[in-house]
């Protein structure tokens, strides 16, 4: 088996550039020639990469004489102005200053050659070489066998708190990027949540060269990376709101795994104008985080949506881990935690890019009454493929010759299919709720509270009626946010809207009569481990698939977003909101117009 830390084949090196006599390279863009009492000093050398043009900035001094000038030195008439213009300045004769000229030309187009090579030659950075201690420490991680219990553990160890599952998928999706076709995730919370803490903790198990970290990127920006700068690594964005200019060229970076783009610019050698072909080479591994509720649907649909726990308990906790950093005890978890870091970034060098078999993929189900989730199909396939790559230091890697030739493999057992449905349940299974998760805390406190309100009158929950002014009160929403979530409740046909026309004012009812307290997210259609039916032995349901819920107001096709945790940060309004009065408001009759002194009928 290929191992990573045995040094690679050294590449034939190019022949160093011949220096000649009294050319002195100061820096790559600062080269010197004496001639006599004469020197040169040229400029801009670094930047001239074509071999059918020698444009550089060239000062020639004598004592307290200088001549200083921008010209080509390949072309005829830019160098017999400088002459001209040189010797006359110097007080020598312009035969000499040719000469000079003449020679300096002979000692920069070796140095020139040299540049081009360089830049012409592919990047082919080597993987960083173990120490035997690292090495170690990453085989004894890979061959644990409680490998994704570790996992969680350690990312608990250097600070996200109480996100085992989110954690696992990111860590799992971040491994994915040695697949062909790698998994994408979101993170998304509201301010301060914690998404970036996850994602950079994430981040910092893996090697240095195996990710791309940027804070936003312009519309045009991936185009002109170079052509393996993505390839099989992590391409990490701070806020989705920083890459909305690129989302186009990453939606094709995911779909087809490169980018291409014919640009139009100048030939330095001819000045005409020429088209000139970028490609960037994938697939890539993408990580973005986002505190917006509307994402461009696109997008959306090819990532795994992670959303943080925002409940009470969850803030309770950070807070206490964050006091505890300040002790002794915190001081010592730093220290453990550098360690853990070296382990990982070990363990993912070790990692090597295997196909992998699944033996069991024709007996697994999935949902199939919505399009979108031709995608979401793929995404739970790479999940198992992933969690088998990561075993591979586990298992025997098979081999088998296709047309003469060898390749390697791993393959899938039933246990990666269990821990991929426990996953997509809780990941794939909140990225087909209908409902963003504010939305969704949203109809659950209210849903929680018509429904005692319902019991208290006897009366049916969808008789109730009651407005915003009302809601506001219960759930301590400003006027901005309810407006917001009512309206999508609305349009969703989760809620019914009454009046607010001839002089009404707006009432509402709850049509939802699901159970929006649920905490255990439900993916439709997933088979178990091989030889059983599901993994739940219960048929779960999600909205639009039968009377659970209500069903959505699109085509299947529609805008889907994450889900809920279950409403537990509006507790305590509920709590103190309890006796609030809530009675079925009467109908209400239009108020009657008198125009001109005559009612209106």
């Amino acid at each position: 088996m290929p191992h990573p830390t045995l040094p690679a084949e050294p590449a034939p090196l190019s022949p160093p550039p011949v220096i000649a006599d009294g050319l002195d390279i100061v820096s790559p863009d600062d080269l010197r020639l004496t001639r006599g009492p004469r020197g040169y000093r040229v400029r801009g050398l670094a930047r001239c990469l074509s071999a059918e043009s020698l444009k550089v900035t060239l000062r020639v001094s004598a004592g307290e004489r200088l001549h200083l000038d921008t010209l080509d030195l390949y072309q005829a008439r830019s160098r017999a102005a400088f002459v001209k213009a040189a010797a006359l300045e110097l007080g020598v004769a312009a035969s000499v200053i040719s000469a000079d000229l003449a020679a300096l030309v002979i000692a920069l187009e070796p140095v020139q050659e040299a540049a081009i090579r360089g830049a012409l030659k592919p990047d082919t950075a080597e993987a960083p070489t173990l120490t035997p201690a690292d090495e170690a420490a990453g085989l004894a991680l890979l061959r644990d066998p409680q490998l994704t219990e570790r996992i969680v553990a350690d990312v608990e160890a250097i600070g996200v708190v109480g996100e085992g599952s989110n954690a696992l998928v990111g860590y799992l999706a971040m491994v994915s990027r040695l697949l062909d076709k790698p998994l994408a995730i979101l993170i998304q919370s509201t301010s301060a949540a914690g998404k970036s803490t996850l994602m950079d903790a994430l981040l910092s198990l893996m090697p240095e060269r195996e990710r791309v970290h940027y804070s936003a990127m312009t519309g045009q920006s991936l185009f002109y990376l170079g052509e393996g700068d993505l390839q099989h690594k992590i391409l990490a964005i701070a806020e989705e709101e920083g890459v909305r200019q690129a989302a186009y060229a990453l939606k094709l970076l995911q779909s087809q795994g490169e980018l291409t783009i014919a640009s139009t610019g100048k030939d330095p050698a001819t000045g005409k104008l020429v088209t000139a072909e970028y490609r960037v080479k994938g697939p890539v591994m993408l990580c973005l985080t986002t505190t917006a509720i509307d994402i461009d649907e696109e997008l959306l649909n090819r990532c795994l949506v992670l959303t943080i726990n925002e409940s009470a308990e969850q803030t309770a906790a950070i807070q206490q881990r964050q006091r505890q950093a300040r002790t002794l005890a915190g001081l010592q978890a730093r220290v453990h935690g550098e360690h853990v870091l070296a382990a990982h970034r070990a363990a993912q060098t070790l990692l090597r890019p295997l196909a992998v078999v699944n033996p069991y993929a024709e007996q697994l189900t999935f949902a199939s009454d919505r399009v979108r989730l031709r995608r979401d199909h793929v995404k739970y396939l790479a999940l198992i493929d992933a969690i088998a790559l990561l075993h591979q230091h586990q298992r025997k890697i098979e081999r088998i010759d296709v047309d003469g030739a060898g390749v390697e493999y791993v393959e899938v057992t039933p246990s990666d299919i269990a821990l991929a449905n426990q996953l997509a349940h809780a990941v794939l299974g909140r990225s087909l709720d209908e409902l963003p998760p504010q939305t969704r805390r949203v109809l659950a406190a209210l849903e929680a509270w018509v429904t005692q309100q319902a019991g208290d009158h006897a009366s049916a929950r969808s008789a109730l009626r009651f407005t915003r002014r009302t809601v506001r009160g219960v759930l301590g929403l400003s006027d901005t946010q309810l407006r917001v979530h009512l309206e999508r409740l609305v349009q969703l046909d989760y809620v019914a809207v009454h009046g607010g026309k001839l002089g009404q004012r707006f009432s509402y009812s709850l049509l939802f009569d699901g159970d929006a307290q649920s905490e255990a997210p439900q993916l439709i259609g997933l088979s178990g481990e091989p030889g059983t039916s599901t993994s739940r032995g219960d048929t779960p349901h999600l909205a639009g698939q039968n009377a659970n819920l209500a069903a959505p107001s699109r085509a299947g096709g529609g805008r889907v977003a994450v889900g809920s945790r279950g409403g537990k940060c509006v507790k305590n309004n509920l709590k103190t909101a309890a006796d609030t009065p809530l009675t079925p408001l009467p109908p209400q009759k239009p108020r009657s117009r008198r125009p001109n002194g005559h009612a209106v009928p």
